[in-house]
């Protein structure tokens, strides 16, 4: 699939840009190009992989050359680069949107003009019915690459994307700082124990791309099926897993902080294809002529009628800590405590 192909990954020093470079370094592909601002982690990727395919492009895609200047001979792109922290981009909104939404353009359209074979945009539950900065910069984001997949054909340049809920252990992520806090001795914070979050691990979402990869068409938005459970579960999962005796401390909602994630609006639900473990939303490729595509009456939602964390299976406390033992980071952590 990869065979004498070059991928770049925009946002590649991040959780994700490093998973999907891993899971494609040793393959046959002839070269990864790693895109992002950060210098300092990309001298660190340098010399932990000492790769000849890994190359390195310092650039930000909110500056359009720097992007055309990674792009040429490129076949695929994986756009991974974003801003998602919630509360900054609720006090940075701008912000938000010259990195999530004219990034992606910048990125789109070069990649266009490359003659890319496909690019793939990570998107997030979070530009469904979306409450914050970020979340609406992430909707905007899904809106410019759809309507950018109509403007050329499909064969030249496939432009889709994914949509994933909360990636276990990623960067600015709850676990890593529940494990932080159990460090340092400290209570663990909860902002609402009845929250409800996906549980996705990291190779899980890399997987998620791999399908669109192989499956999408343009202008589809790609889901995985995945489990959840409370915030509140998943403090007491880690304190278990840890055998951590100090309380949990409620902190309140954050600015912008939603109750439960929804990877499937109603809207999207009524006219998604279920693809086994994943969910394909169809791009609306009708034109501005409403008039030739209306017709008699109206569709009716189903009984569920969105897709979300609240609705989906739930995980209990023995099944967040058969999912936390999955991941490698907690494993070396928890390795690491019990060596104390």
């Amino acid at each position: 699939m990869f065979k004498d192909k070059t991928l770049l990954i925009t946002g590649g020093t991040g959780s994700f840009g490093n998973a999907v470079m891993k899971r494609f370094l040793d393959t046959d592909i002839k070269e990864v190009r790693i895109f992002s601002r950060d210098e300092k982690k990309q001298d660190d990727m340098r010399k932990l992989y000492k790769n000849d395919k890994l190359k390195f492009y310092i650039g930000d895609v909110r500056d359009a050359q720097s992007i055309k200047n990674a792009m040429h001979g490129v076949d695929y792109v994986f756009h991974a680069a974003a801003l998602k922290q919630v509360p900054s981009c609720e006090f940075f909104p701008l912000e938000a949107v010259k990195t999530n939404v004219l990034g992606t353009e910048n990125v789109v359209q070069a990649a266009i003009e490359a003659k890319v074979k496909k690019v793939i945009c990570l998107s997030t539950d979070k530009a469904a019915y979306p409450i914050n900065a970020m979340g609406i910069s992430k909707a905007m984001m899904e809106k410019v690459f759809v309507a950018k997949s109509r403007t050329v054909s499909e064969d030249e340049t496939l432009i889709c994307g994914t949509r994933y809920g909360n990636v276990m252990a990623s960067r600015g992520s709850v676990i890593p700082l529940f494990i932080e806090q159990m460090k340092n001795g400290e209570e663990l914070t909860v902002t609402n124990p009845e929250m409800t979050r996906y549980l996705m691990s990291l190779d899980e979402a890399v997987e998620l791309v791999v399908f669109a990869f192989k499956n999408a068409q343009t202008g589809d938005i790609m889901v995985q099926k995945s489990p959840a459970s409370t915030i509140g579960d998943l403090a007491q999962a880690m304190k278990e897993l840890f055998n951590y005796d100090k309380d949990v401390r409620i902190i309140g909602t954050r600015h912008g902080e939603k109750l439960y994630e929804t990877l499937l609006t109603k809207e999207e639900y009524l006219k998604a294809e279920d693809r086994g473990g994943f969910y394909c939303v169809p791009a609306d490729n009708r034109d501005l002529n409403y008039d030739k595509f209306f017709k008699d009456g109206s569709e009716e939602l189903t009984t569920q009628d969105e897709y979300n964390s609240h609705n989906t299976y739930r995980l209990n406390i023995e099944e967040i800590k058969e999912k936390l033992l999955s991941l490698e980071y907690v494993r070396e952590e928890l390795e690491s405590w019990n060596q104390r």
